[in-house]
């Protein structure tokens, strides 16, 4: 027993000694970074241990170490990881190195996050800062000319305009082709409006078929995922960003005055063989007249406040912010108001359970007006164009004149100020999107993830026209109720393992959700006065009949990917949803939407290696299949719509079969892409270029067919044919200089085409159809050529004999008729590019930002009513002075006689080059010296300016439009009387506290 105990001793005495020696250490510092800049929230840890800690808000950290070869690493984003050894010593100040490598930065993808480097996919990110460059109402406005691939198209100018995105072109015809938006884990239904954009960390654009697939039947058009700002460890910081400003329209149109406009009338009226319509007297007194621009356009405002409160410790992160964005229209009478509320809470229970939650309420006020797509004075910019110039906006005492005057005036007209002031169209929504999850470790490399979400919209819409407009002489009134109830769960399990040379990760899961929307309507006519407009609907002695409606759709999922990676330079990744929706019928409910990528470092490979400029290359190749729904729920069911008869003189409601066959066979639209590119990095990153090909064919596309009346339905939605993408993205960056003055450039470029395969029988669809005069569909799906392609008459020469139009007869049948329709434009451009330029000096910033689109063609129906050579009695452009006039008969004149006899059909005179280079932004700022000031951590003071700049060859008052876009593929690039884009001025702080 004595000799154990004495082996024992010997054994435990060095431990002992040793453990006497290791005293703990509490060692603190401070962790710094560029410029000597304190960086709170970088992570050190005591190496091969969990013990650690962050860094407070001034960069300060403390943390116990135990034993003589302790050290510490230490890392924060951006920057390169340092080992520090310890010996000893209490007290270390660590300055980190800026990673001027982009491959590990962290991608948010669907259902996770990789690094940069290990991407199969193709994936843009835009950074927060790209967003809030320039005054955007939204995180999609601040999308513009970021990422390549991806066009904005701004379908109104207005406050709170619509404005509509296209990922690699459309795919749907009928279908909504919005990209799907991803708000913190939520997949929601519509845009991110309620999204302050100073509020979001990081956007995502997952664009080819190994990203999108893993949301299946929703990701045909691309996903746009956006990571609002979340909180760090550390010392509680405030943030306050501010800007004001104000806008102006871009550009104006030159409109006859007064006197040209009584010269022009007569003329039409000596042309006709008419008597005059106004006395030389009377021409000369009337002299320039009003400018019905000058009474509609004004200067107006636009503010943004946003403070965010964040911090936290190891346990507990928090952000929470308050915002307020106000925004006059320069249009009388329209403006846009949102306040928001954001709160996003991160809370580690044990080393296993975490729980998160994020929440955005917002409320937005807007008044709209009547204007986008309006014609012949009904729309606030329509009637201010159409105007005769010699009529004041109001009378001697004081009612408003009536534009429809005279003789010649078209009698639907209506006064622009008034309608602009007078007609209440105001929107109140209240949105709230909320989602929570717990996930637990189960075993090591093993989590699971339940989330529950809810995004909730209700809106109240108010419309009242009073009185004095000729559609409602007794006053028309409505309020009408909007509610959306948009439920998810989501269950995923997650398992990542390394070993060897081999990294998995394995994703798999359930997802659920159902959305319900209702909406209710009332109103009624015959006000004896316009005081209370809709306030008191009773207040009319003529109700209208309510109306409602109630839909609700489901949609079922199964999803799963592997991520493998070998070597850490042979990436795989392999996904599948299965995807059940409620809107098709039991034969086709369910779609399956598989994907396979590969990625090949070659940059890790021996034979690059020796090339020292390279400092990545990478090859990726993906082919994948998404779906879409693109129809609306019910339409594989018989429906029933109420209905009034009579019998014996007397109304009764019944019901009756709508006006739509039912289709039980309906199936999905399937989009199969194909992605091959190329990334590559020199000379450590400062030069970085990526190229992508791709090929995507949607079958069995969603549309509306026509059937003949002796069916007793109007129309069947159908799976009629297929339409064809395919182009090339280009991304360029390059850190020209990284001295004291620093100069960082990003382009990127993207060309697509956008072709019809093929279609059910070969037969066209059209696009929506237009107003007087033409009253026609302009855009056309045919088989071979672009989608939404311009389609109908090519003019010649004018007449010698009387200066009218003539048409080019294509088929030789001597009569001018819709078979000599031919394709005359295309509304899908060539190619689209941005060009993002930053300096940096000392303590000033200056960024430049260029915008482009080349090759794309507008329908300019505006002309067919004020380049009309008076044809309707409405003002006319200036140029409508270089006319056919009998003194001048030129065959080769930009406009026709005037005469109410010149006949205009929708022909290549209204097609017009809407190509154009954009000075989007520039933005000067000086970031505030605070070396002595210890309660403020940053000052930035900048000023901007938004489209100060515009070279195009487009007569109207803005190429960037398309008034009839919204999500449809077909009815694109016309511009009817679209409320203009503005240029703006801005002045904005930013502080930390």
């Amino acid at each position: 027993m004595l000799k154990f105990y004495k082996i024992l001793f010997s054994v435990l005495l060095p431990g002992l000694c040793v453990s006497a020696v290791a005293q703990d250490l509490t060692v603190t510092g401070k962790v710094t970074g560029e410029n000597a800049e304190p960086l709170p929230g970088a992570n050190v840890i005591v190496k091969g241990t969990t013990i650690g800690t962050v860094t407070d808000v001034d960069g300060i950290y403390s943390v116990s170490v135990t034993g003589e070869n302790a050290a510490l690493i230490v890392s924060f984003v951006g920057y390169l990881s340092e080992e520090i050894p310890v010996n000893g010593r209490t007290e270390i100040n660590i300055s980190l190195m800026p990673d001027l490598s982009t491959l590990s930065e962290i991608v948010v993808v669907g259902y996770g996050t990789v690094k940069k480097s290990d991407l199969t996919g193709a994936v843009s990110s835009v950074k927060p800062e790209e967003l809030t460059a320039l005054p955007a109402i939204n995180a999609v406005q601040g999308l513009t000319g970021r990422a390549a691939g991806v066009q904005v198209i701004q379908n109104s100018g207005a406050p709170g305009g619509n404005i509509s995105v296209r990922i690699r072109g459309g795919n749907s015809l009928q279908g909504n082709n919005e990209p799907l938006y991803v708000v913190d884990g939520f997949p929601i239904s519509g845009g991110p409006t309620a999204i302050n954009p100073n509020d979001i960390a990081s956007i995502e654009v997952l664009k080819d078929a190994s990203a999108t697939a893993i949301y299946g039947s929703r990701g045909a058009n691309g996903v746009v995922i956006i990571t609002t700002k979340g909180g760090k460890a550390g010392k509680g910081r405030v943030d306050v960003e501010s800007y004001y400003g104000f806008q102006e329209v871009i550009n104006r149109m030159d409109m006859l005055n007064a006197e040209q406009f009584a010269m022009i009338a007569n003329e039409r009226a000596a042309n006709d063989g008419d008597a005059p319509f106004f006395t030389d007297e009377e021409i000369q007194s009337f002299g320039e007249g009003t400018d019905w621009q000058e009474e509609i356009f004004r200067t107006a405002p636009i503010q943004n406040h946003v403070v965010t409160f964040s911090g936290g410790n190891e346990q507990t992160t928090y952000s929470v912010s308050g915002s307020w964005f106000d925004q006059e229209g320069i249009i009388i009478g329209s403006e846009y108001q949102r306040g928001s509320l954001r709160a996003n809470l991160n809370h580690r229970f044990n080393d296993r359970l975490t729980f998160t939650y994020s929440s955005i309420l917002s409320r937005i006020n807007s008044n709209q007006i009547n204007n986008d797509n309006g014609s012949r004075g009904v729309g606030v910019l329509s009637s201010a164009l159409l105007a005769p110039p010699m009529l004041p906006v109001r009378d001697e005492e004081g009612n408003y004149t009536d534009p429809a005057q005279f003789a010649f005036s078209p009698g639907v007209a209506e006064n622009a100020v008034a309608q602009a002031l007078e007609l209440l169209n105001e929107n109140n929504v209240n949105s709230v999107l909320a989602n929570t999850s717990l996930n637990y470790e189960l075993l090591e490399g093993l989590s699971f993830k339940v989330s529950l979400g809810i995004e909730s919209i209700s809106t109240k819409r108010d419309v009242f026209s009073p009185t004095i407009f000729k559609t409602s002489p007794t006053g028309d009134a409505t309020t009408s109720f909007f509610r959306r109830t948009n439920l998810l769960n989501e269950n995923i399990l997650t398992y990542t393992r390394s070993f060897n040379d081999h990294d998995l990760t394995f994703t798999g899961g359930f997802s659920y959700q159902t959305e319900r929307n209702t909406n209710n309507a009332s109103g009624s006519t015959g006000f004896t006065n316009n005081t209370l407009e809709n306030n008191r609907l009773q207040a009319g002695d003529t109700p209208k009949i309510p109306t409602s409606s109630v839909t609700e759709w489901t949609i079922a999922s199964w999803l799963g990917r592997v991520n493998y990676t070998l070597k850490d330079k042979y990436l795989f990744t392999v996904s599948v949803r299965a995807d059940g929706s409620s809107r098709f019928g039991e034969s086709n409910q369910w779609g399956v939407f598989p994907s396979g990528a590969f990625a090949w470092r070659l940059s890790d490979e021996q034979f690059i290696k020796n090339v020292s400029a390279v400092s990545n290359l990478k090859l990726r190749t993906s082919w994948g299949q998404t779906g879409s729904t693109a129809v609306a729920p019910y339409q594989t069911l018989n429906t029933l719509n109420s209905t009034l008869v009579v019998f014996n003189d007397e109304f009764f409601t019944g019901f009756a079969p709508g006006n739509r066959l039912p289709n039980p066979d309906l199936k999905w639209e399937t989009t199969t892409q194909f992605n091959i590119g190329v990334d590559l990095g020199l000379w450590d990153e400062r030069i970085r270029f990526s190229v992508d090909y791709y090929v995507k064919n949607t079958d069995d596309l969603l549309a509306t067919v026509p059937l003949p009346t002796s069916v007793g339905f109007v129309n069947v939605t159908q799976n009629v044919g297929e339409i064809k993408n395919q182009g090339i993205e280009l991304a360029l960056g390059a850190d020209i200089l990284v001295e004291e003055l620093k100069w960082t450039v990003d382009a990127n470029l993207a060309a697509n085409t956008i072709e019809a395969v093929s279609l059910a029988g070969g037969s066209d669809v059209f696009g929506a159809r237009l107003a007087n005069p033409l009253q026609t569909s302009i855009n056309i799906v045919r088989e071979g050529e672009p989608v939404g392609a311009f389609f109908g008459f090519v003019e010649q020469p004018l007449l010698d004999e009387n200066g009218q139009i003539q048409y080019v007869d294509q088929n030789g049948d001597d009569i001018i008729n819709n078979d000599d329709r031919v394709i005359i434009g295309n509304p899908n451009p060539d190619f689209i590019f941005g060009l993002n330029s930053n300096f940096s000096y000392k303590n000033f910033d200056l960024n430049v930002f260029i915008q482009g689109v080349q090759g794309v063609d507008i329908f300019n129906f505006n002309a067919a009513q004020h380049a009309n050579s008076f044809n309707f009695g409405i003002n006319q452009i200036t140029d409508i002075l270089n006319r056919w006039t009998p003194e001048n008969p030129d065959p080769a004149a930009a406009y026709p006689a005037v005469s109410v006899n010149t006949q205009f059909r929708e022909s290549d005179r209204f097609v017009e080059d809407g190509s154009f280079v954009r000075l989007k932004n520039i933005r000067l700022a000086y970031n505030l010296p605070l070396e002595n000031v210890k309660w403020l951590q940053r000052a930035q003071v900048y000023v901007s300016g938004q489209n100060l700049l515009t070279l195009t060859d487009y007569s109207w008052f803005d190429p960037e439009v398309s008034t009839r876009g919204g999500g449809s593929s077909i009815s694109q690039g016309i511009d009817q009387f679209g409320y203009p884009t503005t240029k703006t001025y801005t002045l904005g702080v930013q502080l930390g506290f």
